[in-house]
């Protein structure tokens, strides 16, 4: 036999190459598992969201029928009127335009407040900013109730009351925030900024074009967040505004609020209208926070 009819060995590539069948019982296996983690799921959603559904179709219902006895849970009459009420009882344009700006100017801060501070607890070595972090987390552990009275006194003695300035700027700096971006950037590898300095990068021109980019997962996260708290915020523009052409829309649904007796039906359906910017944008977002690869462009 010659040398060219001697079998050759296989390389460990073509090894490699050479596709492995999977046992069934694998397959079947991990369709067990996850049946039961399924129905969970399925269960947990619709215990979540019945009360929401039951919500939405009361605010269906003529103001007759939401104590009616026994209680239904599909209108038998549905009805617009309690929504055309409440539009037209308040002025719900301009709490939507109040409550947007405020929103968006405080979210816009709020991200990029909390990138910088996040980047800088996350990577430079000083004891201070460790303590930093420490008093940052601390606010936390207090009530909002007990930081209200301080801060009005702050916001006052600035000149910034009932002005929307009085409503953003406190809210900027969250604890919530901070943290998020430090966990983050604290999986990147220092290796990364390491090159990059020795490339002969700024600072900030790591920070922006390196850190920036790769954060934008927990960017949109926060982004959706703080719009929602902002959206959702009743007691401190409450204590800060007393013009009625600066309200938010929470204020304006307690307007609605009679002080002897409540019509339900205006008021659920005041309290839908308020909830759909928060719905629609969840729906914008969320296939960017989902289905965003956090660790992109990162090799160790």
């Amino acid at each position: 036999m010659t040398t060219t009819d001697m079998p050759r060995p296989l390389d460990a590539d073509a090894k490699q190459a050479v596709p492995r069948k999977r046992p069934r019982n694998a397959a079947s296996g991990g369709l067990r598992r996850a049946v039961p983690a399924t129905t969970l799921l399925w269960i947990l959603a619709c215990l979540y969201g019945l009360p929401v559904l039951w919500f939405i179709l009361s605010s269906l219902k003529p103001a007759s029928d939401l104590f009616s006895y026994p209680l239904t849970f599909v209108p038998h009459h549905p009805t617009l009127s309690g929504y055309l009420t409440a539009w037209r009882s308040a002025n719900f344009s301009q709490y939507f335009a109040n409550t947007a700006l405020v929103c968006v100017i405080t979210t816009i801060l709020t991200v990029g407040v909390s990138c910088c501070t996040g980047y800088a607890l996350a990577k430079y070595d000083n004891k201070w900013l460790k303590v930093f972090f420490v008093c940052i987390l601390a606010t936390t552990m207090l009530p909002s109730e007990v930081m209200l009275a301080p801060e009005f006194l702050v916001v006052r003695n600035l000149g910034l009351y009932n002005s929307f300035a009085g409503i953003i700027l406190p809210a900027v700096l969250t604890a919530t925030g901070c943290f998020m971006f430090r966990q983050f950037f604290l999986t990147v590898p220092d290796e990364l900024v390491e090159a990059a300095r020795i490339d002969g990068a700024r600072e900030l021109s790591i920070f922006l074009r390196i850190m920036v980019p790769i954060s934008r997962p927990i960017m949109l996260t926060l982004a959706i967040l703080s719009f929602q708290w902002r959206w959702n915020d009743y007691i401190w523009p409450l204590l800060m505004l007393n013009d009625p052409s600066k309200f938010t829309v929470q204020i304006g649904i307690q307007s609605i609020v009679g002080a002897q007796n409540i019509n339900w039906s205006v008021l659920l359906g005041a309290s839908v209208i308020s909830i759909i910017p928060l719905i629609v944008i969840f729906l914008v977002f969320q296939r960017y926070v989902m289905g965003a690869d956090i660790n992109a462009g990162l090799k160790d």
